[in-house]
């Protein structure tokens, strides 16, 4: 065997496989305070098909959409407490926020799109992370509060060459419509950084494509990061992980987002398939049905083991928990990851 292949082999020997996750629960529920009240109960079929799927995931690493917060996190703890994760983190989400602004223009405060995203009330539909092992929260960079009309390039939407809705609704308008975080992870092979969010869906808005504009821009607040034109990006050792809301082929959205990011050489576009091929979603209707909407992309020095969308065969045990639990799919990719260098 020659040197090479032998250092290879002892470097292959020396990592550990370790399994990033994320799902869109959506557990959101009407109002704030029930989450926590349906969690405590024990006596909600979704949220134990919930923790059913999580348990069969056996993810290291999970990022959660559609999870309610809470300014205490009363209901993640006991959440994290029923899924047996020892670390869990999540801050106040974009969605729910009050901005005492008509932000879809429909004439009218104080709706549910009036909010910063989408939100009946604060903390509507977050996010959430689950962890075996230590979460840096110090660590923590969020951009949840960058305007939309600082980013470079951004798709502002406009009517007659005027703001959409108002020129105070531009001045307002957060990108983010729930949050973008980047949340290291302290493993044993050494400090893994997990970048997640979970974007607008690009539907729901009129000609002026709003949140069609607004979800290319999310996506692609990711690669202008990694570019360094916003906080510290890491360069190495990194998972971006979340619901993107937007499929590379089908469905309505611009496009160009999504494929340059699975195009960008510094992650690996990781195609984790199921019964249902890639998709990652169930929206049910004949229109717009099984899409890809929810990614694990690693970075290209991480070695993918195996990938998959946990979407179980039809008429199995696991299939009827999963569609109890979401109309979305848990996606996990397995990292080979050494441990550091002594």
């Amino acid at each position: 065997m020659s040197l090479l292949l032998c250092a290879l082999f002892a470097q292959g020997a020396a990592a550990d496989t370790y399994r990033f996750a994320t799902f869109n629960t959506e557990l959101s529920r009407k109002g704030p305070g029930l989450l926590l009240r349906d969690i405590a109960r024990g006596e909600d079929d979704q949220i134990a098909a919930v923790l059913a799927i999580l348990a069969e995931a056996d993810a290291d690493v999970i990022a959660l959409q559609g999870f309610d917060y809470d300014l205490t996190g009363a209901a993640l703890a006991l959440f994290a407490e029923r899924a047996g994760y020892p670390f869990h983190f999540a801050l106040r989400p974009n969605t729910g926020m009050a901005t005492d602004l008509d932000m879809d223009g429909d004439g009218r405060l104080g709706g549910p799109r009036d909010a910063q995203g989408y939100g009946r009330f604060t903390g509507a539909g977050g996010m959430a992370v689950l962890s075996r092992f230590p979460i840096l929260g110090d660590a923590v960079q969020d951009f949840s509060a960058l305007l939309w009309e600082d980013v470079p390039g951004a798709l502002l939407p406009e009517v007659n060459g005027t703001p959409f809705p108002s020129a105070a609704a531009r001045a307002a308008q957060r990108l983010s419509t729930t949050g973008h975080w980047i949340v290291p992870v302290d493993l044993p092979a050494g400090q893994v950084s997990l970048m997640t969010f979970h974007a607008s869906p690009p539907v729901f808005d009129g000609p002026e494509d709003r949140n069609g504009r607004r979800n290319h821009d999310e996506i692609r607040l990711w690669q202008m990061i990694l570019d360094g034109e916003f906080g510290t990006a890491p360069t190495a050792r990194f998972v971006l992980a979340g619901d993107a809301n937007l499929d590379p082929e089908d469905g309505q959205g611009r496009k160009g987002a999504i494929r340059a990011l699975l195009a960008d050489p510094r992650l690996h576009a990781t195609t984790p398939s199921g019964s249902s091929g890639t998709d990652t979603v169930d929206w049910r209707d004949p229109v717009p049905g099984d899409l890809r909407v929810s990614y694990v992309l690693p970075s290209t020095d991480l070695r993918v083991v195996d990938s998959g969308v946990m979407w179980p065969a039809p008429g199995t045990a696991l299939a009827d928990v999963a569609a109890t639990a979401s109309r979305h799919r848990l996606v996990w990719v397995d990292l080979a990851i050494p441990a550091p260098s002594e």
